[in-house]
């Protein structure tokens, strides 16, 4: 197989470790903390978890390992969306396996959660596992949704353990795949099956995060490689000067994306979902924000600009809300086969004006045909609106171009849309996540040597040097509260949203004003792998923030 340039060099990469994982497998001690309880509901969690819950934290330390010396064979689990990062959580994985015993073994069961079901799996080796290393994807084993949530489930899978010998399963993923880790890690306790249960924070939407978990692997990258093409659109705006650049970018339940993005490169428009939400703000008053922006850069001679659209950003207008829960009643059921056998749209819509309220058919209205349409597409597999699908960033320009027109604007408008996602979902991984990740996936098999279960990998201290990182666990349970899905109490992990008063939002809430007007653009270009470290291993400014620095 040919190799890029780029792909060799990366294989010659030696990913950096935190200080104390750097001191050989025999020289790493576990230091215990507190006990914890879940971040809301603790006696219903506790319920759920009765074997698993209110475990201390730890962290690693220089010392001797106290650890049992014993054959490892370790289960490993890609779960959910890729994230640049996954393969270096592997390659982690399998060199601290290989460090401790020689004789460990590490299988990768194939296409996510369903490859433990299905028994589908493949023994890593060495000639293999290094063709992996420090590159982008999740094509090691590949990735699945799948999810592990049913007793059923739970026994099959410990009968593929007891059938290899597996001690362990890591479970690599995001909020859900890591709820469904801890759930498994108490099926396999409460049932003494002798298999740990470790999970690694993975997601490039960035809401898997807490005072812990200070960032999940792969969103460093992701936003990297969105804001160099976020700054390369900007420059081509600011060259052409004649349009105005809609850009989605990933997050549907969260705007971390969409922030750092905008920390990144300056934009003259960029919306946080939270804030949509906190103000109850209409479409006709983002709008009427957007227009705002565009009538005085244009006063100013420029007739161009860029405004940066989350992808779940719909779903926080109320209003929109109110229509979408709406539109999932009125097509509940066999109804949906009875909108979707009229022969044309006019008949369809006849049908949309007849079953919903004045109040929503009044935004239903305003609303582009295609993107009208849009909501009536596949549902997904609760029988709801596929947010994802609504082409956002267009809806924003129509509503734009019809309140100029509503204005009298004489200037010129022109907008041109995209739509920024699987792009930075499988990039090379920048040193910082190639460096994370390997400390993780590194750092989850210290957590199985010294016998935890239901813990997450936590390596903290991110916004400094490598060597000063500190390596730990948490009990999953730690992140976890309760939720009412299908009519009954669920325990989730808490997706983390973001904060409003937090230091990013304030430093961007602060400079906004002045970048909707002037053309304050900042150009990132491409990730550097090769040169200075205040540019190769440059963190994310959402984390520099948060930090102070």
């Amino acid at each position: 197989m040919k190799l890029s340039p780029l792909q060799i060099a990366r294989y010659k990469y030696v990913p950096k470790l935190p200080g104390m994982l750097r001191n050989g497998i025999a020289e790493i001690c576990v230091k215990e903390g507190k006990e914890t309880q879940s971040v809301a509901d603790q006696e219903k969690i506790k319920a759920f978890f009765p074997n698993t819950y209110g475990k201390k934290e730890i962290t690693f330390q220089k010392g001797q390992n106290t650890s049992l010396a014993k054959k490892q064979v370790v289960g490993v689990i890609l779960s959910g969306g890729q994230a640049p990062g996954g393969h270096n959580v592997v390659c982690g994985l399998y060199d601290a396996l290989k460090a401790t015993n020689k004789d460990n073994v590490l299988y990768g069961f194939k296409n996510g959660p369903a490859g433990l079901l299905e028994d589908k799996y493949i023994i890593f080796e060495d000639d293999y596992i290094n063709q992996y290393r420090n590159t982008g994807g999740f094509d090691i084993i590949g990735s699945g949704r799948t999810k592990l949530e049913s007793k059923e489930q739970f026994a099959v899978a410990a009968e593929v353990c007891k059938k290899h010998g597996i001690t362990a399963i890591v479970i690599i993923g995001g909020d859900d795949s890591n709820t469904n880790a801890a759930v498994l890690a108490e099926y396999f306790a409460a049932n003494n099956t002798g298999v740990q249960v470790i999970g690694c924070p993975k997601t490039i939407d960035g809401d898997l995060k807490n005072d812990d978990i200070e960032c999940s692997f792969g969103f460093d990258t992701a936003t990297k490689t969105y804001s160099e093409l976020i700054g390369n659109i900007q420059r081509d705006a600011n060259s052409a000067k004649k349009y105005w650049h809609f850009i989605k970018v990933m997050g549907r339940s969260a705007s971390h994306v969409a922030l750092e993005c905008a920390l990144e490169t300056q934009p003259n428009i960029c919306l946080v979902s939270e804030e949509v939400a906190a103000k109850k703000m209409s479409l006709s008053q983002i709008a009427n924000y957007i227009a705002d922006a565009v009538e005085k850069r244009a006063a100013n001679g420029m007739n161009f600009g860029v405004a940066i659209i989350p992808e779940g950003v719909v779903e926080f207008v109320p209003e929109f809300s109110t229509l979408i829960h709406e539109i999932n009643e009125l097509l509940a059921g066999s109804k949906a086969d009875e909108f979707n056998a009229l022969p044309n749209w006019k008949e369809k819509y006849a049908y949309i004006e007849k079953g919903l309220s004045k109040e929503s058919m009044s935004v239903f209205e305003i609303l582009p045909e295609g993107i009208q349409q849009q909501l009536f597409l596949e549902r997904d597999p609760h029988g709801n609106v596929q947010v994802s699908l609504i082409e956002s960033e267009k809806l924003f320009s129509a509503l734009v171009k019809d309140v100029l027109v509503e204005r009298g604007f004489t200037g010129k408008f022109s907008a041109l849309h995209h739509f920024l996602g699987y792009e930075g979902r499988c990039a090379f991984p920048s040193n910082f996540d190639a460096d994370y990740c390997y400390s993780l996936g590194y750092n989850a098999f210290m957590l199985i040597q010294y016998g935890y279960t239901g813990y997450l990998s936590k390596v903290s201290n991110l916004s400094k040097p490598a060597e000063e990182w500190v390596a730990g666990g948490m009990p999953i349970t730690k992140m976890m509260n309760i939720e009412r899905r299908h009519g009954q109490d669920k325990p989730v992990i808490r997706k983390a949203l973001v904060e409003l008063e937090g230091k990013p939002f304030k430093y961007f809430e602060a400079h906004r004003d002045v970048w909707a007007v002037e053309t304050s653009y900042l150009y990132p270009g491409a990730i550097q792998y090769y040169g200075p470290t205040e540019v190769c291993d440059l963190t994310t400014r959402t984390l520099a923030l948060e930090k102070g620095e």
